[in-house]
């Protein structure tokens, strides 16, 4: 291994490790749901609006203006002072003492990371190149499962033994040293290092205003469609995670001690497996055909859904987790295509704005949409169907599958009618 593939590789650890802490920070109110609930008394629809509303409205649209500013000045910077700002207001969530307390320090959390994501991608697109940029991007994607994973073992068993105000305290710190060591030791890359761009075309970039990159951005029919149809996916995957450890807890029996091992375990492996998987096909068959970056996706969130529908009807927590791998493999393949397709697709100045833009249209209808849709049908079928409502509601979170399915579907038809012209164009 040469300097240079020790420097990148070094950088994608780097990033990764900040990934998982990013994840963790934002899931740590989900995992630990149920004591939060008890000691706050708070309800499934406050829940789902904390954990996906409140946090996504901060969240995605902060990321836009950071994204712009990060585009033009120093990325690595950015990521540095949003990774400290998460964190300590990761620790604040641990000092509140009520539910409105919970809110302000959530919201905190998600403008600290509205500068995480987004200026990642771009710097992890400027030390790979374009055939290389999946599997990379893949990589780093390992973050949400590796960080909810270690959140559930983590968190879950500190709270356990303690209490559930310490994990926030604890993860809140190792964020802040975290922080530092960026600044310190990840440089910063050349822009489009390791793409062919004209002149020209870097001129004309470089000089686009912000309405413009945006107006740009959302007038492309394939990336605003590329954007929804990840919106939808994720849906389901905010959805269902938001509200996991509380469903298998209340309605198939777990307690923390058995949650902090095996849900982390199923979360860890599968989604983590899943992930890194994706982008290896996205590798192999994204060269061959630009369409496999909606196909893939759209194939395994069909497949997904019969597995979660048997997750949900389970009569136990040990067959829930049995039906819930497959789920965990399939539900995040359009993270790694979509992010790198559009990464792709966009010149490297507008990179971490593009990635900011993707990240609004994705989380807002996911993150924000997903567990406060939950959350507030559980509310709701409680008169019915009383300690099932959660029950009824993940089922009817289950035609959500069908409808980001075929937007992918949707996407490659798009995708390839767009070759085609382009094709005839140049003859």
């Amino acid at each position: 291994m040469n300097e240079s593939s020790a420097v990148k590789i070094g950088v994608l650890g780097m990033l990764c490790f900040v990934y998982v802490l990013n994840f963790l920070d934002r899931q740590l109110i989900s995992i630990l749901a149920k004591p939060i609930q008890d000691a706050l008394d708070i309800s499934d629809g406050q829940l789902g609006r904390i954990t996906g509303f409140y946090f996504a409205l901060f969240y995605c649209f902060i990321a836009i203006p950071v994204g712009w500013l990060a585009d033009r000045t120093h990325r690595v910077r950015v990521l540095s002072i949003a990774c400290a700002l998460w964190s300590g207001a990761t620790a604040a969530c641990g000092m509140a003492g009520s539910y409105a307390q919970l809110v302000v320090a959530r919201m905190a959390v998600g403008v600290g990371e509205a500068g995480g994501v987004p200026p990642s991608y771009a710097i992890i697109s400027d030390y790979f190149p374009r055939e290389r940029r999946g599997t990379a991007l893949a990589t780093f994607n390992l973050g949400p499962p590796l960080g909810s994973a270690l959140g559930v073992a983590f968190g879950a068993s500190l709270a356990a033994a303690f209490d559930w105000r310490l994990p926030f305290y604890v993860i809140g710190a190792v964020g802040v040293v975290t922080a530092i060591a960026v600044y310190l030791l990840v440089p910063e890359p050349e822009r489009g290092g390791q793409d062919a761009v004209t002149v020209a075309t870097a001129e004309g970039a470089a000089h686009a205003g912000f309405m413009p990159t945006i107006m740009r951005f959302f007038s492309n029919p394939i990336l605003l469609l590329a954007s929804v149809a990840s919106g939808a996916a994720n849906f389901i995957t905010y959805g269902t995670s938001n509200f996991a450890t509380l469903f298998l807890m209340r309605e198939k029996g777990m307690h923390l001690g058995e949650v902090a091992i095996w849900y982390a375990l199923v979360v860890g492996i599968f989604m983590g497996s899943g992930i890194f998987v994706s982008g290896r096909l996205i590798d192999r068959f994204g060269a061959r055909a630009k369409s496999a970056y909606a196909v893939i996706p759209a194939v395994s969130l069909v497949l997904a859904l019969p597995f979660f529908l048997g997750f949900v009807w389970a009569p136990h927590w040990q067959l829930a987790l049995v039906f819930l791998c497959a789920p965990m493999f399939l539900n995040s393949f359009f993270l790694s295509a979509t992010v790198t397709f559009v990464q792709s697709e966009v010149h490297p100045d507008q990179r971490v704005i593009s990635g900011a833009l993707l990240l609004l249209m994705m989380n807002f209808i996911g993150l924000g949409l997903g567990p406060t849709y939950v959350g507030m049908a559980s509310d709701y079928f409680f008169a019915r169907h009383g300690d099932h409502a959660l029950q009824t509601a993940l089922y009817a979170l289950a035609p959500m599958y069908l409808v980001a399915a075929m937007l992918f579907f949707g996407l490659a038809r798009l995708i390839n009618r767009s070759q085609l012209h382009a094709g005839e164009s140049a003859r």
